[in-house]
Parts: C-alpha cells; structure tokens; sequence
C-alpha cells in the first residue's frame, strides 16, 4: 500500500525529475527540489519502509517486555526520524543499498535509546554511557564491541537486538569506499552526541549543572552560540549521515569531510533539533524531559535564533560541493517541523512558525507541501 501511494506521488513529480536509469545522475547529489522528491519517492522512501519494517519484526521478538515496548515505540512514534534521516541517500544512489540501511540502523539505535534515557527508572550516567557506547562501536568497526550494553542497567534482555543494530552499522560502513577519510569526524560527532544523552537524562537537580559544565569545555570553539545551542547541535545526526553520504564516494576530494563538519556543526545541526523541541514543547513539558526552546526569552526569541541558524548553514553551505542540495536540506529542515500538526496544537509555537515562515522563499513551501504528502503515506 506504501509503495502504491508512494508511486502516485512520483507520477505527480515525475516532470522535471530524473528517469532514474542515468548513472551518472544516480552518482551525483540532486540539485532542485523536484529531482530530490522525485528520488525520495521513487527509491528512497520504499527502501526505508521495508528496513523499519525489518526492524520492527525484530523488536518485537525482544523477550524483556520493557525493552521490547521501548523498542517497538521507538519505531513506531519516530519513524520519520528515519525517513527524513534517509534523505542523504539521494546524494548516492548507487550506493543507497549500502546508505539507506546504515543510515535507518544508525538512527534506530539513537531513537532506541532516546526512548530507554527517557522512560527508564534508571538515572544513572553511567548506565547511559555504557548503553551509547553502542553507537560508537556502530560507526567504529576496528572498535572491539563492549561485552554487554545493558550491564548497568534495570533490564538486559533484548535478545541480540541492540547489538545486531550496531554490527548492521559496522558491516555498513566498512563498504563505504572512503569512510577511512570521514571516520574521525564521524567519532567525534558520535561522540558529542553520547556526551548530550548522557548529561540531559541524569535526574533534573543536576541536568542542567552537568549541560553547563560540558558547555564550558567547549564554549571557546563556538562562543557565538549559546548554551542550549551548542547541545542541540551535538544532538543531532545529519552531520553524521552527510559524511556517511560523502565516503559512498570513492574519489572523495581532500579536506571535503572537514569542510562537511564545518557547514554542519553547530549552524544546521542545530537548526534541526532546535526545530525538533520547538514542535515538542508541550509534549517534553508533560513529561518532565528537558527542552532547550524553553531556554529562550520567548517564542520570538527562539524563532530569530533559529532563523540565524539557519541562514548561517546556508552561508557555509556554499563552501560544498553541492551547495544547492544542501540548501535543500535547510529549507526542508523547517517546513518538515514546522508543518507538523503539534505546531499548529501550541499558541507559542504558532507564534514562531508566523515569524520562520514569513516570507518563505517556493522551495520551502514545496517542501512544506512535499511534508504534507509524505505524513499520508502508511
């Protein structure tokens, strides 16, 4: 039923998209936003389904009840992470085989342990770090694998799933010709991002101390960012999965991995999870999880410096190699969260999607449409 939607949705777009039998097309990023959808729905988003789906099959036969409901919530409520994570596949398609089931196995895990930190009746730091320990064995295959992820924590048996998720990532990257290049810039994203899950799931009293204390080890690097936004970009995974994109390239050019962390992290790494909160504003309120938009002033405040956000990722965007597809991504960046109907359910909220949407140039919009399309898609 997927797929049929899916290929009327190509039909629509069909004009002005490639035929899908080019070589030298599927080799190179898509450069407008009808040949990016275009190659979403023809190839992109059937491909990710069938890996969630394969996924999910697999949770569901994790023996501990808890770790299976976690697991199963995870695929379920947060699918889109994947789907729109999987974006990056289009940069590559020759090589998406490789890149769709990386990218959909990588952020399971993140998504996975997101729900675990949330909901879990263990406050331990430690815990947490041992079970993000995973994501770094994921993008490290000369890593030995930690024994047991679960050593620290209140319940262990998954069944295999955690670790068949991580050597999906390891079987993965080693066949990506030029990941030796983007690796350490890999790890070191990875691990910024196991930093914030650690610090922002510890008991409420000393969340924020511990965000504050790692802020200050690197407030030096990005001291035009504040606080909150230096932790929402480490919390994001597109840098992670635009250097995954990058080494599908064989003939990776030199110092392009460097030049890919510099255009995304912090500027467009934290335009997407300041977006993410912003959205989730209400829901994080009811369960007492911490939200780095209520940090800001007001709902203004929060759109203006998103809005800088996302103007300096498009500046630095220019020094890549395919600048307009990374244009692309922050446009679609904001109509994908802002197009979400939580927006539309919050007072604040609607606030800021008046003041980022003001004046949006057609490519967000298309994309906003393009969301819409995609959310009636089973």
């Amino acid at each position: 039923m997927a797929e049929n939607r899916a290929d009327k949705a190509v039909e629509v777009l069909r004009l002005g998209g490639t035929d899908g039998r080019n070589p030298r097309l599927h080799a190179a990023a898509p450069r407008c936003p009808v040949s990016l959808m275009w190659r979403y729905y023809r190839y992109i988003l059937p491909d990710v389904r069938r890996q969630l789906a394969h996924w999910r099959r697999r949770a569901e036969r994790i023996p501990d009840p808890e770790l299976r409901r976690q697991a199963v919530a995870s695929l379920s409520d947060k699918r889109f992470h994947c789907e729109g994570g999987a974006v990056y596949a289009a940069v590559n398609l020759d090589r998406r085989h490789v890149l769709i089931p990386l990218i959909v196995a990588f952020q399971t895990i993140s998504d996975y342990l997101d729900n675990l930190c949330d909901r879990s009746s263990s406050l331990d730091g430690d815990d947490f770090r041992l079970l993000h320990r995973s994501m770094l064995d994921a993008v490290d295959p000369d890593a030995v694998p930690a024994a047991d992820y679960y050593a620290l924590h209140p319940e262990k048996d998954d069944g295999g799933y955690l670790r068949d998720l991580t050597a999906a990532c390891r079987r993965a990257v080693g066949l990506l010709p030029s990941y030796a290049a983007v690796k350490p810039h890999v790890i070191r994203l990875v691990g910024l991002y196991a930093d914030l899950q650690v610090y922002k799931h510890l008991p409420p009293d000393v969340r924020e101390t511990a965000l504050l204390e790692w802020w200050r080890r690197h407030r030096d690097d990005h001291p035009e960012l504040l606080w909150q936004e230096f932790a929402a970009a480490a919390g994001s995974t597109l840098g992670v999965f635009m250097l995954f994109a990058a080494a599908a390239d064989g003939s990776l050019a030199d110092g392009e991995a460097s030049r890919i962390v510099e255009a995304y992290f912090p500027y467009l790494c934290a335009e997407h999870i300041l977006l993410d909160y912003l959205v989730d504003q209400q829901e994080d309120l009811e369960g007492g999880d911490l939200n780095f938009c209520d940090y800001y002033d007001d709902a203004r405040h929060a759109a203006e410096r998103i809005r800088l956000m996302a103007d300096e990722a498009v500046r630095r965007a220019e020094r890549l190699g395919e600048p307009k597809f990374h244009r692309m991504i922050v446009q679609g960046l904001l109509a994908l969260y802002l197009s979400d109907p939580k927006a539309g359910r919050q007072p604040p909220v609607r606030k800021a999607r008046r003041i980022l949407m003001r004046g949006s140039p057609l490519m967000r919009l298309f994309f906003w449409a393009n969301s819409l399309v995609v959310r009636t898609i089973p």
